[in-house]
């Protein structure tokens, strides 16, 4: 018995159905974007690596990027995020771009991580930042955008919220429990391993970071308090932006939400699945990255979201299409060897009408060319046999409704995109 060969692992084979849910995705993204403005970019699969360097954090860089040498030994790596090329790009043409940037991207990404449910080494994108101003407006447009995209889902603030803090805030109450300067992007990291660690664990980490104990009694009364976004005036202007959009339920305040990457500076926001407790986007507000990689310091705020989550939430809700991926096609069928050029030819006629049109390949029986229509979700069937062809006329077959009538040739393709259409407006 032969061995299949396997694929990589941590990459995934696309099926034409599983093609058909990437690519409705791909379109709801697009129409949630375009009706913010928002334009769509992409950047290159490759980059040198030290473009992550001190921006993404250390775990980004030396653990989860595919790194290898080029034939010149430069350190290349597959991106494993785009934010950093977003920022290069922007201060690559800096003073020929026209602010604040709206952009948006779909694409392949790569991090070398243990493959689990919802999370592969391979995967897809969404990237959508604004840049170029510094106000909790833009801030919460962009926390707009996740939630207006949840509501084209058909997914309810009872299923999803999005969770939004603002690192300020935090660093203030980290300052009030006396906790140095130097020592909050520890208590940071800490407070955003606080679900991925046993309770336990977690206690004994703080104290490796050397917070006494009153400073983590402290820290446990402040992550508690659903109110501490009050004092934030950034907060409050974003909660009532969100109100004024009609998506302020989607969002409420988090003080554990803090974002791992290094280069986010203020506002950070996760939405979570809540039955399952599982993060499906994130983003947040950063400043510094632009001038991080040679351009003038500018303010954005963006987010990303794999495709993998989403697409998991999606089905358990019952939310994703049907995938039926030939429904809005046609057969034609090949009667007998004498017909083979007439079908042929309707064929072009119909994708000439703008019909998307299968004809069948081989010279076989009729039954065995319906029962494939059938298998793949073909709606109808166009058949010419001897007395047709010399009557110039076609038999169409509905195979739903499992009826058929004869017409003349110059009418089959008005009455197939009739029947095509009545299907899409049901």
């Amino acid at each position: 018995m032969k061995t299949i060969i396997q694929g990589v692992k941590g990459a995934r084979d696309f099926y034409p159905e599983d093609m058909a849910s990437r690519q409705w995705l791909y379109r709801v993204i697009r129409q949630v974007s375009e009706s913010f403005g928002y334009q769509e970019w992409d950047g290159p699969f490759l980059e040198r690596i030290d473009l992550y360097a001190a921006k993404s954090g250390e775990e980004l860089v030396n653990q989860q990027s595919f790194v290898f040498n080029d034939r010149g030994g430069e350190s290349i790596t597959l991106r494993p995020e785009l934010t950093p090329s977003l920022a290069r790009m922007v201060a690559k043409r800096q003073s020929e771009l026209v602010f604040p940037l709206r952009w948006w991207s779909f694409g392949p990404f790569w991090r070398y991580e243990r493959p689990q449910k919802g999370r592969s080494r391979e995967f897809f994108q969404w990237n959508i930042d604004m840049i170029g101003v510094d106000t909790p407006e833009s801030d919460a447009e962009l926390i707009a955008i996740c939630a207006e995209f949840f509501k084209h889902l058909g997914l309810k603030p009872q299923q999803i919220q999005i969770y939004v803090n603002d690192r300020r805030l935090t660093n203030s109450s980290l300052a009030e429990l006396g906790v140095p300067e130097d020592k909050r992007p520890e208590v940071l990291h800490l407070i955003d391993r606080r679900d991925k660690l046993s309770p336990e664990a977690w206690e004994a980490y703080a104290l490796e970071i050397d917070l006494s104990p009153a400073q983590l009694a402290g820290l446990k009364v402040v992550l508690a308090d659903k109110n501490l976004w009050k004092k934030s005036e950034a907060l409050n202007r974003i909660f009532a932006t969100l109100e004024n959009l009609g998506v302020r339920q989607y969002a409420s305040y988090n003080a554990q939400i803090i974002r791992g990457l290094d280069y986010y500076t203020a506002v950070v926001f996760e939405a979570y699945d809540l039955d399952g407790g599982r993060a499906i986007l994130g983003g947040g507000h950063y400043d510094n990255l632009v001038a991080a990689v040679g351009g003038e310091q500018l303010p954005a705020v963006g987010f990303a979201m794999g495709d993998m989550m989403i697409t998991l939430v999606l089905k358990k809700y019952g939310l994703l299409p049907e995938r039926v991926t030939l429904a809005d096609a046609v057969l034609v069928t090949v009667f007998d060897e004498d017909r083979l050029a007439a079908s042929y030819s309707m064929a072009a006629e119909l994708r000439k009408a703008g019909l998307k049109v299968v004809c069948y390949p081989e010279v076989v029986k009729l039954p065995k060319q319906l029962k494939y229509a059938d298998r793949v979700g073909i709606r109808a069937a166009v058949i010419i046999g001897p007395e047709e062809q010399v009557k110039q006329q076609v038999v169409v077959k509905d195979l739903a409704a499992r009826t058929q009538e004869t017409v003349s040739r110059v009418e089959v393709a008005g009455i197939l995109n009739q029947m095509l259409a009545k299907d899409k407006s049901v």
